[in-house]
């Protein structure tokens, strides 16, 4: 089995803003969060889009109108469509994009930075729509002052959306903060004591694999991981489960594995 070549040690530390996540692997994990300054930036390289979009869609209205023989009232309807689908883009692009973009609009991820749920998972519809409702709070109201006011002063930098929908915004810029194997639950039966075998670097790695997964839906870097855990421990796993759950429960194996360990 290949193993990673960085020194990673059971605990890396970097000095930044961080927020501690445990997930449902029993790993917890320090995100680095988005800082104020960038969550800016991609705000405004979406504001960007939106005047890109505008002027294209002005100049394909005044190109048919130029073209056909419309009359000055069709014309001026056409326009007046033409802006009010602009508008209701404009209103609907942060809810899209996050739905659809896993987290990201064009300027976030432009800027390497993503909405995630507290709890460590994908942000459920849910939680985009109710960040999406309080945009009217953050950014409509009170001009954004809200949004700025919450985002600097609250610990997980959160905008009042964020508190509501229990997310926030980080970088994905850095891989790994802080990473430690934290304990399952005590009744918890082990699945494979092969798991010894394994290193922190070994570990290190299959969460990074099932973060990618979680974040892109490449299935391909799972299965081929799945597959070297599997002869490098010399186990087998039922049909029933699946490559991504065969490495959950090596996870959960190796936390188990740690926890007794240090008792």
């Amino acid at each position: 089995m290949e193993y990673i070549n960085n020194p990673f040690c059971k605990y890396i530390f970097v000095y930044m803003q961080t927020i501690h996540i445990t997930t449902s692997q029993n790993i917890n994990i320090e995100y680095q969060l988005a800082d104020l300054g960038t969550r800016i930036v991609a705000r405004l390289l979406d504001y960007g889009v939106f005047i890109g979009i505008y002027i294209l869609v002005s100049i394909v209205v005044l190109a048919t109108g130029s073209f056909n023989n419309y009359s000055g009232t069709g014309q001026n309807i056409g326009i007046i469509i033409a802006i009010g689908l602009w508008l209701v883009l404009c209103v609907l692009y942060d809810l899209l994009c996050e739905i659809f973009m896993n987290g990201q609009s064009v300027g976030k991820r432009a800027m390497k930075i993503k909405v995630i749920s507290l709890s460590g998972t994908r942000p459920g519809v849910g939680q985009y729509l109710l960040r999406w409702i309080f945009r009217v709070i953050d950014f409509g109201i009170t001009f954004g002052s809200c949004a700025l006011i919450s985002v600097v002063v609250t610990d997980k930098k959160q905008r009042i959306g964020d508190v509501v929908a229990g997310t926030t915004v980080v970088s994905l810029k850095e891989k790994f903060t802080e990473l430690v194997f934290g304990a399952p639950p005590e009744d918890y039966q082990p699945v494979y004591n092969e798991v010894a075998q394994l290193t922190d670097q070994d570990v290190v790695l299959i969460h990074d694999v099932i973060r990618n997964f979680n974040r892109t839906r490449n299935s391909a870097l799972v299965y081929k991981l799945a597959l070297k855990i599997k002869d490098h421990l010399k186990v087998s796993y039922p049909k029933e489960i699946n490559e991504y759950q065969f490495l959950e429960i090596v996870l959960n194996d190796y936390n188990s594995f740690v926890a007794k360990a240090e008792v």
